[in-house]
């Protein structure tokens, strides 16, 4: 048997090279994302049903489509969003209904009342045809998940509500806040529940969690002096409106004019 003899320092030096050999040997290497293919699947008439589940779902899906159908009011005319220029009957008529559902609840839980609504002209995304009205309607209307707030402002920043809504010239529906503007569209009268609006006072406004959220470009309503969530979604107002109004007949009135 024969002996190598090795002086301590070069085992030393053998012991850590192998120590980092294995070290490195063992290093988990990093996986990087370089590449994403997708692939489009058609849903069409050559995908088969499953009768077993279409049998299944039949009784809930009867009752769901009978329950949207069934009619609430009728129209006495089809109502658009395109129908006017500063103020549609159908924006006036969503306005009003969100002041009129909403402010009963708000009144509760606060003991204030909502002074205004501001809305969104794209928020409206059908046109309410003449004739039954149902819930199917009100989905039309508003297929969005949007809920009603209320936000709290000083009257001296109504001042950026009303700048907002005269550059974007467009039917936006607001309902308590009164507009006259002049052919340059420089504003004559602004107004609140009729009133001259005080600078120091604090209003109201009801809007969409969307637009308050600083949807549509809609910044003016932070920071503000409180906020309220309603927990209310705009188409059940419309619809509760429905359900209790025998017959819907908006019009395009005096609340954002040229004069």
């Amino acid at each position: 048997m024969k002996f190598i003899m090795v002086n301590s320092t070069t085992f030393k030096l053998s012991i850590s090279i192998c120590i980092l050999l294995v070290a490195f040997s063992c290093k988990k290497e990093k996986l990087y994302l370089n590449k994403i293919e997708g692939q489009r699947i058609d849903i069409n008439t050559k995908v088969a049903p499953n009768t077993e589940i279409e049998t299944f779902i039949a009784p809930y899906k009867n009752r769901i489509e009978r329950d949207l159908d069934s009619v609430l009011c009728y129209a006495v005319n089809t109502y658009s969003k395109n129908d006017g220029v500063l103020n549609t009957a159908i924006g006036n008529l969503m306005a009003d209904i969100i002041l009129t559902e909403a402010n009963p609840i708000f009144n509760k839980r606060t003991g204030n009342t909502i002074d205004a609504v501001v809305l969104n002209h794209g928020g409206i995304r059908s046109d309410i045809p003449k004739g039954a009205v149902s819930a199917r309607t009100a989905y039309n209307v508003m297929p969005f998940e949007n809920k009603i707030v209320v936000v709290a402002l000083k009257g001296n920043k109504i001042n950026e509500i009303v700048s907002f809504l005269v550059s974007k010239k467009r039917a936006h529906p607001i309902a308590g806040l009164k507009i006259t503007i002049d052919k340059d569209y420089n504003v004559i009268n602004t107004t609140i529940n009729n009133s001259e609006i005080k600078p120091n006072a604090t209003y109201y406004f009801a809007t969409s969690d969307y637009l308050f959220n600083r949807g549509d470009n809609m910044t003016f309503f932070q920071p503000n002096e409180g906020f309220y969530d309603l927990d209310y979604k705009i188409r059940n107002a419309m619809i509760d409106y429905f359900k209790k109004t025998d017959t819907i007949n908006p019009v395009i009135d005096d609340r954002f004019i040229i004069k």
